[in-house]
């Protein structure tokens, strides 16, 4: 009857999310309440589940959504996005348009969320695709499942984060395997952009902006707005790294590497390179008003949804599904591709990448160890896998869908054809990657 409930209890969460349009955190939170009185759990472990949940999945994660997000904003308005874009055009060349602008929509969208990214990028991406004279399906097509990339698969993006903290997963070791799937996801993407959505001949219905000379020529180089993404990164890196064998470093340093390695104090170390960024610093952008505060406002729903998301995978834990549940589905030899079929559902039907990585990866947690999912490699490759389930397929139901196509000036027939299509490649190539991955390292 587990499996019966559990089944309902995702059917649940998508009819509330989709046709009733119910916030993700309430769906969450109402249906665990349901699926464990359903269950025929205690009320008192019930509550329990609740605050551990909650209480739990936040303490872990919420501070590094939360700077990740703040990282963001900076780069945002003070135009360090456009000028690391700019960069990898010169680097790149102007006449390999959709090339280029696949790769700098994966990179931008490590900390600016996709749909700010396509509305930061788009007049460039305008502007470029009339100066090389080529239809702006392709480099659009290309921006947008680049952002996709990264955006799911990527660390330190929320919906990663949130999945690796959920699943217990080494996050540095998350990174080491997320940057190269995601890397031929967004490859094949672009093969997919210049092969097939490029012969699709559409305009933009906006007309260049002169903005983009103003954003150039008030934001910082492209090197020092990298920094507040780089040092981050390379430092939990490092901490894996150095972590994960043996070495020969004074245990002094070793304690220095691994507090500054922690996500929270990367993260942190992160916010305090923006200040940087700006040319004048005006102390009202960390004000409650300001950029900090509007960011802060921006994290709020993720935070919610991640806390529910754990009370969902606390209730089902302590509901003892975990055990019933794995060994069904080990029966059936699904394996490392459970979480990616699980993600690509959600995502298909709520619409949100966010919320199907913290939706599955709640509902996968406690049957990890049923399903063999126990070394920090294993789940390191389960969090990545359920980042390339969450891209697909994003069609009339995904906010970023409608921003691709209107901002790109294609009908809803042509999104789903160009951007709907290039979404489930992208997410089939990445399950593809994580699974050679699996005969490689496990």
């Amino acid at each position: 009857m587990e499996l019966l409930y559990l089944l309902f209890a995702v059917l649940a969460i998508i009819f509330l999310t989709t046709k009733l349009k119910v916030h993700a955190f309430l769906a969450l939170f109402i249906i665990s309440i349901v699926y464990g009185l359903f269950a025929g759990m205690p009320y008192a472990d019930i509550i329990l589940s609740i605050n551990e949940g909650f209480g739990g999945t936040l303490g872990k994660i919420g501070l590094i959504i939360v700077l990740g997000v703040i990282i963001g904003a900076f780069l945002e308005h003070t135009g360090g996005a456009f000028a690391i874009a700019e960069s990898v055009l010169k680097l790149i060349g102007k006449e390999r348009v959709t090339t280029a602008m696949g790769i700098i929509g994966y990179i931008v969208s490590i900390p600016v969320f996709c749909d700010s990214g396509f509305m930061l990028l788009h007049p460039l991406n305008k502007s470029l695709s009339k100066k090389a004279g080529i239809s702006i399906a392709g480099p659009a097509i290309a921006l947008g499942l680049g952002l996709m990339a990264s955006h799911t698969m990527v660390p330190p993006t929320p919906g990663p984060i949130a999945a690796a903290g959920i699943l217990g997963a080494d996050l540095g070791l998350v990174i080491a395997f997320g940057f190269p799937i995601s890397i031929l996801a967004m490859i094949v993407g672009i093969l997919f952009a210049k092969k097939y959505a490029s012969k699709t001949e559409i305009g933009s219905r906006l007309d260049a902006s002169i903005e983009v000379e103003k954003t150039i020529d008030s934001a910082p180089s492209a090197l020092k707005a990298s920094i507040p993404i780089l040092v981050p990164i390379f430092l939990i890196v490092l901490k894996s790294v150095l972590n994960s064998g043996s070495n020969g470093w004074d245990n002094a340093i070793m304690d220095l590497i691994n507090f500054l390695g922690e996500p929270i104090i990367a993260l942190l170390l992160g916010v305090f390179l923006c200040l940087l960024l700006p040319k004048k610093l005006n102390y009202d952008m960390l004000s409650s008003s300001g950029w900090v505060g509007k960011a802060i406002k921006d994290a709020a729903s993720i935070l919610l949804i991640t806390g529910a998301g754990g009370i969902f995978g606390k209730i089902l834990q302590n509901s003892g599904i975990a055990e019933t549940l794995g060994q069904l589905l080990t029966v059936y030899n699904i394996g490392i591709f459970l979480p990616f079929v699980l993600a690509a559902a959600l995502k298909t039907a709520q619409g949100s990448s966010t919320v199907a990585l913290v939706t599955t990866a709640s509902i996968i947690m406690p049957m990890m160890p049923a399903l063999g999912f126990e070394t920090d490699i294993q789940k390191a490759l389960v969090v990545v896998i359920i980042g390339a389930g969450s891209a697909v397929i994003s069609h009339a139901n995904d906010s970023f869908f409608w921003v691709v196509t209107q901002m790109s000036g294609m009908n809803v027939k042509t999104g789903y054809r160009l951007f709907g299509l290039g979404t489930f490649i992208l997410g089939v190539t990445g399950a593809l990657s994580v699974y050679i991955c699996t005969l490689i390292f496990v």
